[in-house]
């Protein structure tokens, strides 16, 4: 049960994200629903009124089929009531464990204090400030990132290539510093989940593996979906191996394959989980 929750969330996530990209939710639908019933209701009462439903101008089944009619809409708007409530659960139990999965990594952190943590963000929460296109000075030209053809300021493109430089000349510390600014100054970006990635690389090439596994579930939680999110989960999954915490790890390995099956990183994953003997 606790593998089905953790898959369910990680799968809700970009399904959420997708909803909230298109401005509607399924409270916005049913609120619809319930006024095309209103207004079907409306009509309805104006045939009758008028006897229209029984001359030939609307038929003499014609309130049979508005019968019909009005029942599918109550269906509908029972139905989506029901996943409405099945959804709410989904995000509650995924939200809980990337909370409890942030508490232990915490705990296992030097200097971090479990009691300062923040409420961790629902998922799916309102990404509509995080997803909009970055902020261009005038005069300035749009660079585009190489993962996806996304635009960006120019001054974003560079100040990644300068943390990623940084990196490639083993400075860890610092490189690690720049890609957490990076990532603060550029929410929403394209390669922010990237960012987050290499952070974890750079913290991890120092020993700091509980830090490591906090920017490796920050890329994943940036982007489900995208091309760094299966390493990300596999790197997730080791940290947490290496930090003692074998069922969660046992757990985040298990998803690489399932959500990634044809990656590498679900091939990784599976002999990861043979080492720490995963049932």
């Amino acid at each position: 049960m606790r593998r089905l929750g953790l898959s369910l969330a990680l799968c809700l996530l970009p399904a959420l994200g997708h909803a909230q990209g298109n401005g509607e939710t399924l409270a916005d639908i049913r609120n619809e629903l319930a006024q095309l019933a209103a207004e079907f209701n409306a009509l309805k009462a104006e045939l009758v009124s008028t006897g229209a439903a029984t001359s030939g101008a609307a038929g003499a089944d014609a309130l049979t089929r508005m019968d019909t009619i009005e029942a599918e809409l109550a269906r509908l708007n029972a139905r989506t009531e029901e996943v409405e409530l099945k959804l709410n659960r989904v995000v509650a139990d995924g939200t809980n464990r990337i909370g409890d999965i942030e508490y232990r990594l915490c705990e296992v952190t030097e200097g971090c204090d479990p009691a300062n943590l923040g409420a961790t963000p629902a998922l799916g929460g309102d990404t509509s400030a995080a997803t909009a296109p970055a902020a261009t000075d005038a005069g300035v030209a749009p660079a585009t990132d190489s993962s996806g053809g996304a635009e960006m300021a120019v001054s974003e493109k560079e100040d990644f290539d300068r943390a990623k430089e940084v990196l490639g000349q083993g400075d860890f510390p610092g490189a690690a510093t720049l890609f957490a600014t990076y990532a603060q100054s550029y929410p929403g970006g394209p390669l922010v989940p990237e960012a987050h990635y290499l952070r974890g690389e750079a913290l991890s090439k120092q020993g700091d593996t509980a830090n490591a596994a906090r920017a490796y579930l920050d890329a994943f939680s940036a982007k489900p979906d995208g091309p760094i999110a299966p390493d990300a989960l596999l790197k997730l999954g080791e940290g947490l191996g290496a930090l003692g915490q074998v069922q969660e790890a046992c757990v985040t390995l298990a998803e690489v394959g399932s959500r990634f099956p044809a990656s590498m990183a679900a091939t990784q994953a599976t002999v990861a989980m043979q080492g720490l003997g995963c049932q």
